[in-house]
Order: structure tokens, then sequence, then C-alpha cells
């Protein structure tokens, strides 16, 4: 892994700064599957203990990476990523959500007219009185 660091270390580095300064806005996307960070369906876990963890990405989601020019391959793009758990991303003071994009349109339509459930991690959206979102014409196109 390089320089990468020990994952555990990791997790508990990240959280001692988390717990020293708790997060106040949180800017967020909604993947093509539905995914909030790297929370992909279906094994995002809305009531998850913890604040980060270390998640296998999985097919659809290294596939977006791949389409967004993040990387060239989806060989080049890696297994597994830290990222906040949904408990943790709701918990800012604030959720800013933009979604742009015709490819996002499905996920959007799930995470706002389809069951509140891991099977679209963005749905917990929903229960966030503190969450604003900005939809473009082609990502609301299926709401109509």
């Amino acid at each position: 892994m390089g320089d990468a660091p020990e994952p555990l270390k990791e997790i508990a580095r990240y959280q001692a700064l988390l717990d020293a300064a708790p997060i106040d806005l949180c800017c967020l996307g909604i993947g093509e599957n539905g995914h909030v960070a790297f929370n992909d369906p279906p094994v995002a876990d809305f009531q998850d203990p913890h604040t980060l963890k270390l998640v296998q990405l999985d097919e659809a989601c290294r596939r977006q990476q791949v389409g967004e020019g993040c990387f060239p391959t989806i060989a080049d793009v890696p297994q597994y990523a830290y990222t906040l758990t949904v408990p943790a991303l709701c918990r800012a003071h604030r959720l800013v959500c933009v979604v742009p994009e015709r490819r996002k349109a499905v996920a959007v339509r799930d995470a706002l007219r389809g069951p509140i459930a891991p099977s679209c991690p963005a749905s917990v959206l929903r229960r966030q009185a503190h969450a604003t979102l900005f939809l473009d014409a082609e990502s609301a196109e299926l709401l109509g």
C-alpha cells in the first residue's frame, strides 16, 4: 500500500479530529446508485454506531468514478475507501446536497419518491430537516 496509513490507525486519527471539531456543514451529492459519501446500497447502515469506516466500493460506484473522470479505468479505481457513516453525515448542523446530470435522475427519483431504505442511501435525506437539495433540470427529469 506504499505510504497509505494502516486503516484502523487512520480511522482513530480521523475520529479524534471529528470529536475535536464537529461537522458544521456537510456538502454532499447523490451517487448514480443512490449512495451518499461511499455508503453504497444495500450495505449503508442508517443506525451505524461508528462515525467513520473503511468500506468496499461496489461496482456501480467504481464505474461512476471512471465516468466522472476521476480515474482512467475501472482497474485504477480503489476497491476500498474511507467514509463517514450515514449517521455521521446526518449529524452535521447543515447538509447541502448538489446533484447535477441526467445520469443521476433515477437515483434522485428513488431518493425522493421511493422508500427510505438502505437500498437507496440518499433517501435518508428526507428525514433531515436541516438538509437542502439542489437539482438541475436533468437530474430532476423523472420527478415530473
